[in-house]
Formats: C-alpha cells, structure tokens, sequence
C-alpha cells in the first residue's frame, strides 16, 4: 500500500522492470500514464462497438427489406418497395442502440462488473485514499525478498493475503474463512 502516487507510479516501474507479475493497482482517482507503466495495451471496446453498429445497421435493413419486399409487399402509388431514404431513422436506431447496448455489456464483462460478482478486496481502503499494488506470488517467488523490495520502492504497508483467483458468484455478507486475506504485516 502506498499513501502518494508520486510513490506509487516509479514503484509500478520498478516492479515490472524487476519482473515481478503485477496483478492490478487500485486508486482511490484516475492516475494518467499508470496503465502505460503497467503495461495494459490499449482496450479494443471501440472495435466491438464498430462491430455491434454495423450489426445494428444490418439487422435494421435486412428486416425492412424482409418486410417490405418479402412478408407484406404493398405498392403504395408506385413506391419503390426499398425506399432508403424512409429506412434511415430506424436504421440510425438501431446502429446506436446495439453498439450502446453492445459496448455496456462489453466493458462490463470485460472489467467483471455483473450484478453478483464478488471480488477480493486487499485492503478496506484501496480506493478511498490509499494506493494498493497487488502482486501475483507463484512457488517461485520469495515472499520475503518482494517484500524487501516492495519497502525499499516506497510501500509503507505490505502483507501477503491469499485471494481466490478470478471472479466468482457470491455474497459479502458471509464470512468465508478460505477467501478473505490472513494478512502478514512486514
């Protein structure tokens, strides 16, 4: 845990130049540059929503199409049975509304954020006004030796918490033994 992010963003360096697995760091407010010193690439929610556009549009026009020149044909005083002019709001429509929908349901699942999720939380002030780096340790890792290094980088609380990898189902309001954090303060 770190109290200042001008701490926080050269220790984030650090840790990835060290090789250490860096799992996520929370802040209490956006810090710009910290996902570029993570080492996050760029996120593809544009190309989905690209994508769900152009299937709103297809489905709009195809379905006009269907209806107008298929299912119920009616020559309305000579009218052309695909006047696109007359297509282009509900074609509009539908392009915003599937890419809104698409790209909501997108992120959501991209950043776990469905009704029901139960996430690890590491420290009950990770996002109020502290700044927690959360470090993946493997059978190869030296807790003790992270920790070391985590001390000198600038950290002024680490422990070592045991979290279920992932995201699952669940409730806070039980108290589940195997899944919150024996914290070891070092």
């Amino acid at each position: 845990m770190f109290d200042d992010e001008a701490v926080l963003f050269p220790a984030v360096k650090k840790v990835r130049t060290a090789g250490y697995k860096l799992h996520d760091v929370y802040t209490p407010f956006p810090v710009h540059g910290l996902d570029h010193a993570m080492g996050l690439r760029e996120t593809s929610l544009h190309t989905a929503g690209f994508i769900y556009g152009i299937t709103g549009t297809t489905t709009a026009l195809t379905f006009m199409s269907w209806v107008f020149n298929v299912d119920w044909p009616l020559n309305i005083g000579g009218k052309p049975h695909f006047p696109l002019p007359a297509f282009i709001p509900i074609t509009f429509e539908l392009t915003v509304l599937f890419a809104a929908v698409g790209m909501v349901m997108t992120f959501c699942y991209l950043c776990q954020l469905m009704p029901g999720v139960k996430k690890h939380i590491f420290h009950p002030r990770q996002t109020d006004d502290k700044f927690v780096m959360v470090i993946e340790l493997t059978e190869k890792s030296n807790a003790e030796e992270i920790k070391r290094f985590l001390n000198e980088a600038g950290a002024h609380d680490i422990n070592e918490q045991r979290a279920e990898a992932g995201w699952w189902y669940g409730r806070y309001d039980k108290n589940d033994e195997d899944i919150y954090a024996r914290p070891a303060n070092a």
